[in-house]
């Protein structure tokens, strides 16, 4: 674990009494009960805003804190844990890290205090198909009209609905597969031509696929170089990894404190089954497990903030590391809860589902092996 600062650790405790007493489970369970495409409480979110969490990665002179990645890390293990849905992660850490690494200094006085203010939700629109692939970009960016003209589609966009405005990857050269040829631009989503198709998901929170037909964007929209933002986007991608691991984490770690609670109170032939030893055992080794990928977010998160060398590899393995754990961890707590783990009416079913949406946001666990390996020369 790493040495959090006096301040880191303050954020996360409120962190932690906050989401406990304003944002529990049970709040989430009737978010989806109600159904519709709301995808979060705007009470919530307004409470985050306020908070001044939309501001942990902005620097002071627009209104933030910079208090950096981990810090950020912190709050979102602690989201995790109750399942609190809000845009924070798609726009207070995706859509900003867009801004803070390929925003003008106009796009970003423009933009970045909108995001800590919350009258902007600014999410990235990358994939277009079932796998997270970025280099596959097909949508077109053709130059037109002292601009570019926009058509193609994103697939499962985070908080699609909410939006206010999307980061889109985009084709300005060669074909799906290339590396070279991607741009990213900044695209207003009531701007004519966009429409957005609302998705009934398993985990119950705002994903939408986005349609443009046609859609003119002016030259200033651009976000880094031409033809060249992959890299850039793969850097923002990066951050995105490193938090929604840490979100997967809070999210595996209350599995496990829930289901070691049963395990200390639940009783079978006059004991309580965690003095079972195959019980304890499988305990102990999540308990293992859990640390592990503990060990690995801090130092993806820690990594950013130090800009250093080997940030890109720690990220897809902070992001592999989270994904095996809360598949595990997940599983396990449906199985040791036995009959009463399939039942809607407890808990269990809600971080399972969750649990496999995150898997697959900003590439799964087959994407981060294989691209662990790439960045290390295999």
């Amino acid at each position: 674990m790493a040495a959090f600062t006096e301040e880191q650790a303050l954020i996360r405790e409120q962190a932690s009494a906050w989401a406990l007493k304003e944002s529990p489970v049970s709040q989430f369970r009737a978010l989806r009960d109600a159904g519709g495409n709301a995808g979060f409480e705007q009470a919530t979110w307004g409470a985050m805003i306020e908070m001044g969490w939309t501001g942990i990665l902005v620097p002071e002179e627009y209104g933030g804190s910079d208090l950096g990645m981990l810090t950020f890390g912190l709050v979102l293990e602690q989201l995790g844990r109750q399942l609190t849905a809000s845009p924070l992660l798609p726009s207070a850490l995706a859509g900003a890290s867009a801004m803070l690494l390929g925003g003008s200094a106009e796009q970003q006085g423009a933009m970045l205090p909108k995001i800590i203010d919350g009258t902007a939700i600014l999410t990235l629109a990358v994939d277009e198909g079932t796998h997270h692939r970025p280099e596959n970009t097909a949508l077109e960016a053709r130059a037109s009209k002292g601009g570019f003209t926009l058509a193609g589609s994103k697939a499962s966009v985070a908080e699609g609905s909410a939006a206010t405005h999307f980061v889109v990857a985009a084709r300005t050269a060669g074909t799906p597969g290339e590396n070279d040829g991607i741009s990213l631009f900044l695209l207003p989503a009531d701007s004519v031509g966009v429409s957005r198709t609302p998705l009934n998901v398993l985990d119950s929170r705002d994903y939408a696929n986005i349609q443009l037909d046609d859609v003119h964007v002016d030259a200033d929209t651009l976000l880094g170089r031409l033809g060249g933002g992959l890299p850039l986007l793969q850097q923002v991608l990066d951050r995105a990894r490193a938090g929604i691991a840490a979100e997967m984490l809070g999210t595996a770690s209350q599995a496990f404190d829930m289901t070691l609670d049963y395990l200390k109170t639940r009783e079978q032939f006059g004991s309580v089954i965690g003095s079972f030893q195959g019980l304890g055992h499988r305990a102990a080794g999540l308990f293992s497990a859990m640390e592990q990928t503990r060990s690995c977010v801090e130092a993806a998160l820690q990594a950013i903030d130090t800009d250093a060398d080997n940030s890109a590899e720690l990220a897809s393995l902070a992001k592999c590391r989270a994904g095996q754990f809360l598949y595990d961890m997940t599983n396990e707590l449906i199985q040791m809860h036995g009959g009463i783990g399939m039942t809607d009416e407890f808990d269990a079913g809600l971080y399972l589902k969750r649990a496999r949406a995150l898997e697959a946001s900003y590439g799964n666990r087959s994407y981060h092996r294989d691209r662990y390996a790439r960045l290390l020369g295999f």
